[in-house]
């Protein structure tokens, strides 16, 4: 009797499509494509249908916001989602939004970014020695994923870490929700995470080792730049490139001091 062939569900996809890749390149083609939580689908996409009025001649990405970096970076950066009239609009991670324009203003401080603000996805931003991403691709109503979105959407972030691996140093996780997606990633992927697990806190680090014990990957935790710590000075713009810096001078990333 011949067995019957199981044709992969809509949630199955990222698990098996990023299996299948083999380089940062052909992942971020593949996470564009992902349609896995509909809650995500139909909120973005109803996002750049409505649009805000400021926005209203913009096409909208609306689809999944890939990372943004290049693929041998010894330093990633880790956030949370892309924002609905941001990354959703734009197509590129951390653009187009109050987040971003405080995110790419202290990596340019330092040196790590061409320019000192993102707009859109054309608008010639480089990085160096430095790659963006987040564990939720898809922007999320109200900024929060549900437990089972962010799961659903586990690896992509873990393929792209493993694609990282050879080069990658360090990681500056912004926020709890980046630092508490990340362990179980890190520890699936083949590191060590200390026991008890380490807290988040803005400056917490962490050192994982390999199984080898050979390498070590420094996990660096900051606050997320959002608007509203930024307005309520929890997060300020020194405080955000001086976590920044610590991860790029950890991965030997080439950093400038900022003007006074």
């Amino acid at each position: 009797m011949r067995g019957s062939r199981t044709t992969p569900q809509a949630h199955d996809f990222p698990s098996v499509a990023a299996a299948r890749v083999d380089s940062v390149r052909d992942l971020d083609e593949a996470e564009a494509t992902c349609r896995a939580c509909p809650r995500l689908v139909a909120w973005r996409e109803e996002a750049g249908r409505v649009k805000r009025r400021a926005f209203r001649d913009w096409e909208y990405w609306a689809r999944p916001v890939p990372g943004f970096g290049p693929p041998d970076a010894p330093l990633a950066i880790i956030g949370l989602a892309p924002a609905a009239h941001g990354g959703n609009r734009t197509g590129r991670i951390f653009t187009g939004d109050p987040s971003g324009n405080a995110l790419y203003a202290a990596l340019y401080d330092l040196g790590l970014a061409s320019q000192p603000l993102a707009t859109h996805c054309d608008d010639g931003m480089e990085l160096y020695g430095v790659r963006i991403t987040v564990p939720v691709h898809c922007a999320p109503p109200a900024n929060r994923p549900t437990t089972t979105e962010r799961d659903t959407c586990r690896p992509w972030l873990a393929r792209e870490l493993e694609l990282l691996r050879p080069t990658l140093r360090a990681i500056v996780a912004l926020g709890g929700f980046a630092w508490q997606s990340l362990l179980p990633v890190l520890t699936a992927t083949g590191w060590q995470v200390p026991r008890p697990r380490p807290a988040f806190g803005h400056g917490a680090h962490a050192q994982l080792t390999d199984a080898q014990g050979e390498r070590v990957l420094h996990l660096i935790g900051g606050y997320h730049p959002s608007q509203r710590n930024m307005s309520t000075r929890t997060l300020t713009p020194a405080m955000l490139r001086d976590v920044l810096r610590r991860g790029a001078t950890i991965a030997e990333v080439p950093v400038r001091r900022p003007p006074a």
